[in-house]
């Protein structure tokens, strides 16, 4: 690899340590990247090839860019639970977990967790469009099962993950979201998203759950009145 690939390789990995810091993270899609790293697709796509070799990221056809290495393969029974679900039993089933995931958190967490989560409000109050609005809150809520530190929550909030990058999901994600318009998700959301920080920073699992479920319900709400 050339000077410039290799300038532009250490710049895709500081990138990425920005954006995508934990396993399972989302990465903007290759036109974004290829802008906030100031090279051509043709030298980013080198690049994420090298670090796709290293385990460092992995691709999904019609999904993105993943951090980490590829998981393995879903059995074919949890990818027909995936076509099944609907958004609302996506939003009922993380009514019912991630509460107490938030409570979780709250107890266990540490200080660099504080820096990060609250990095990932900043990243919700600067998104710009619907496909940003997904990406921060998706790895907004991913992070709280990870400074929980239980290996089982967080393969449940990747898996619920996984489900919100369905078509089913993300049409009505974008009803609601040019219904509600990006200010509902970038002021109000992200405000929720910093009481439940804040909960999760004083170390009190039940304002951190009760908090969690408030912003669910309301999210839950605007979409089914969305639906109807």
């Amino acid at each position: 690899m050339g000077i410039r690939k290799a300038e532009v390789l250490e710049r895709l990995r500081d990138y990425i340590d920005t954006v995508a810091p934990v396993v399972g993270d989302k990465l903007p899609a290759e036109r974004q990247l290829a802008a906030d790293i100031s090279c051509s697709r043709e030298t980013l796509r080198a690049a994420l090839a090298v670090l796709q070799a290293e385990g460092e990221l992995w691709r999904h056809v019609g999904q993105g860019t993943f951090r980490g290495s590829r998981p393995i393969a879903r059995p074919v029974r949890d990818m027909i639970l995936l076509e099944a679900t609907t958004p609302l039993d996506l939003m009922e089933a993380r009514v019912l977990l991630e509460p107490p995931v938030s409570a979780t958190a709250a107890l266990r967490r540490v200080d660099d967790d504080l820096v990060l989560l609250n990095q990932r409000v900043d990243a919700c109050r600067k998104a710009r469009d619907r496909s940003a609005c997904e990406r921060a809150d998706d790895a907004f809520h991913q992070t709280i099962a990870h400074v929980a530190r239980n290996p089982v929550l967080i393969a449940l909030l990747r898996y619920f993950s996984g489900a919100r990058y369905r078509p089913v999901w993300q049409r009505e994600w974008d009803r609601t979201y040019r219904r509600l318009g990006v200010n509902e998700f970038t002021e109000t959301h992200s405000e929720q998203h910093s009481i439940i920080v804040g909960a999760i920073a004083d170390r009190d699992a039940n304002a951190a759950q009760v908090a969690m479920a408030t912003h669910l319900e309301i999210v839950s709400k605007a979409m089914r009145v969305t639906n109807h």
